[in-house]
């Protein structure tokens, strides 16, 4: 009994410590995307990125990589993109970037793994969205992307505004922040469970269970072709239960290369972070099911290639990372410190509580859009009541934490 309330005490903190981690880049996406609704026509987006050629792919590549790396946070920018115009194919290289190819994952990659997995998230990120790009091309899924226009422009109603109009209208400013806070309504449900649920595997499931998925860990000498493509395949498999985004998987990562997992299983692994329930879900609430469905397919069948690819390009170059380097999941409470996450959070809380005091001013004014995704629905209920017993769970662990303390 002692271990299960130690347990769930360091569950309760590792999810926070997710959420403490993630929340500036939540903020900072959302407020990307919030802009793009607000103040982006129709008619720039589709001489911007409109279309699916290298200049487009290129520049929405480049809009991402400075973008966040919270997934969350990057579906949302997306499903903007796609709202006001923007092609299928540069929609998706943005958001396969903002969550692959940023510069504070690469920096999280080698601080819990090595550098030769940074080269690999970057490299292999290019080639993830070339092949997303071909693959969408081969499949062609026009009718699908009409019918998704359709529903995003009844959701994305209203009239864009000049930037220039930012400066002089306090119109403008409450209609950003009523903006930013549907984004939010949105999808903390998902990010409540998905985040709990991450602490939850965190503490109670060990990492045996793990490797056990990946076949060829634990043994003497280089996995087979086959084991390869099998933990490249498995990748995504293990991540779909393990979600808490795209920086916060690779703690996780750590723990399993130091158990044995090839370099190719940690690639999938950490590429997956787009084909998981939560970001489906998500997707799901923006698009409708099936074009859900497509995206997280052509994902899946675009990062088994490059995941092999780095895996080979190491071994023949002899540049294949030390499992011996992987530092694994930090203690619980390291998570909170006096560092760069402690100010941004601080910077994004307090552009947060600005957007609140603006849209409980405007309260009762009209205006804006609004985003009516089944919230009636059975599926809507149950994931509210799973969220506020996800709410009790978290705020009785911490309560543990200060009685039962921890390792």
């Amino acid at each position: 009994m002692q271990d299960f309330l130690t347990n769930w005490a360091d569950a309760a903190l590792t999810t926070a410590g997710f959420f403490w981690t993630a929340f500036w880049a939540f903020c900072l996406g959302y407020v990307i995307s919030s802009a793009i609704q607000v103040f982006v026509t129709e008619e720039r987006m589709r001489e911007t990125i409109g279309k699916a050629g290298p200049k487009s792919v290129g520049l929405a590549s480049f809009f991402g990589f400075l973008s966040s790396s919270c997934s969350f946070a990057a579906l949302a920018t997306t499903r903007s993109l796609l709202a006001k115009g923007a092609g299928l194919v540069p929609a998706l290289a943005f958001l396969l970037a903002s969550t692959n190819l940023v510069v504070e994952l690469g920096v999280i990659i080698a601080l819990f793994l090595s550098w030769q997995f940074v080269v690999g998230e970057y490299v292999g990120g290019v080639i993830l969205i070339l092949l997303m790009w071909l693959i969408v091309r081969v499949t062609r899924p026009a009718r699908l992307i009409e019918r998704v226009r359709e529903k995003l422009g009844a959701d994305e109603g209203g009239s864009p505004e000049k930037i220039s109009d930012l400066v002089k209208s306090r119109r403008v400013w409450e209609k950003l922040s009523r903006t930013y806070a549907m984004e939010w309504q949105m999808v903390w449900k998902d990010v409540t469970v998905g985040f709990t649920l991450a602490g939850i595997i965190a503490a109670f499931v060990p990492a045996e269970f793990f490797t056990w998925l990946f076949p060829g860990t634990g043994q003497e000498g280089d996995p087979s072709f086959l084991q390869v493509l099998a933990q490249a395949v498995i990748g995504p498999v293990a991540a779909f239960f393990t979600f808490i985004g795209s920086m916060g998987n690779i703690p996780l990562a750590s723990l399993l290369f130091a158990n044995g997992v090839s370099v190719a299983g940690i690639m999938a692994f950490i590429f997956s972070d787009l084909i998981v329930f939560p970001v489906l879900r998500v997707n799901a609430s923006f698009y409708g099911w099936k074009m859900s469905l497509y995206i997280a397919g052509v994902f899946f069948a675009a990062l088994v290639l490059p995941a092999i690819a780095i895996h080979y390009g190491f071994a023949i170059t002899g540049l294949a990372p030390d499992s011996g380097a992987s530092q694994g999941l930090p203690e619980p409470s390291d998570r909170f410190g006096i560092d760069y996450t402690f100010f941004l959070n601080l910077a994004f809380g307090a552009v947060t509580a600005v957007f609140g005091w603006l849209m409980w001013n405007a309260r009762g004014e009209s205006g804006g859009h609004h985003h009516d995704h089944g919230g009636s629905s059975w599926g809507e209920k149950l994931l509210r009541s799973l969220a506020f017993l996800s709410f009790a769970w978290l705020a009785a662990g911490l309560v543990l934490r200060l009685i039962v303390g921890g390792n």
